[in-house]
């Protein structure tokens, strides 16, 4: 089966995919394309699916690099650390040949661009990622390298939607208590039970940290088990582990 790669025309020319979970070649809860070495899926089989997608990105099998998340605001910039897959959620470049990865199941993985400078960035950014500010530290580390706000662009790949995103009032307590207006990505759902927005809190910080474009491809995890991994489905399943899915981008 081929790979069932994600793309979006915010990002051209540059090399880029929000790759799910089909063409891999793990088996079981597994099944497809998982590519998180951390997950308990044979390493044979998450290396081959890893150069399935380096061979997509036209880099080679070590050239992909990938990070050790933690659901942190830390950025890497420099390739000699990425090499060590350091604990960090976000990764920028101007060197071309190397393909920044990021591993996602229903977090948001972002992929940022400033094509006229020649930088790109790659975010994970989860709940507490994106409200430590895991994505305007992206932002801030590629204007480091060169790149401007104004014309950067960004996109967030294959994430948990609101529908699918119930979360408790201490939940909802915690957002309210950072910022005040935070209570627009809160829907009610059951009881006291509420539905949070994740995309919908992406877009406002990348917006408000002056990020030209930035958009959603509006897939949801949670609701495609075909197509993607869904840590949040696995808890509801009663599966013993789940897939990553990987999201990349290259110069």
């Amino acid at each position: 089966m081929s790979l069932d790669i994600i793309t979006s025309e915010t990002l051209h020319p540059l090399r880029h995919g929000f790759f799910t979970r089909k063409g891999g070649v793990s088996s079981g809860i597994y099944k497809g394309l998982n590519c998180g070495p951390g997950s308990s899926d044979k390493a044979e089989a998450v290396e081959q699916n890893r150069a399935k997608v380096a061979d997509a990105m036209q880099v080679a099998p070590g050239a992909l690099y990938t990070l050790y998340q933690v659901h942190s605001a830390t950025v890497i910039s420099d390739i000699a650390d990425m090499k060590k897959r350091p604990k960090a959620d976000a990764m920028v470049t101007d060197t071309p040949g190397i393909a920044l990865g990021i591993l996602t199941a229903d977090c948001q993985p972002v992929l940022f661009a400033d094509p006229e400078a020649q930088v790109i960035g790659a975010a994970h950014a989860g709940w507490r990622g994106a409200l430590d500010g895991v994505l305007e530290a992206t932002v801030d580390a590629m204007e480091g390298l060169g790149a401007k706000r104004d014309r950067m662009r960004a996109v967030i790949g294959p994430s948990i939607s609101q529908a699918s995103y119930e979360v408790g009032p201490e939940f909802f307590d915690m957002f309210a208590a950072a910022q005040a207006d935070n209570d627009q990505f809160f829907a009610a759902g059951k009881g006291d039970r509420m539905l949070f927005d994740l995309p919908g809190y992406g877009l406002k910080r990348l917006h408000d940290a002056g990020v030209g474009h930035a958009e959603w491809t509006r897939h949801c995890t949670y609701s495609n088990a075909d197509r993607f991994f869904s840590y949040r489905r696995m808890t509801h399943t009663g599966e013993p582990d789940y897939g990553r899915l990987i999201a990349s981008i290259t110069l």
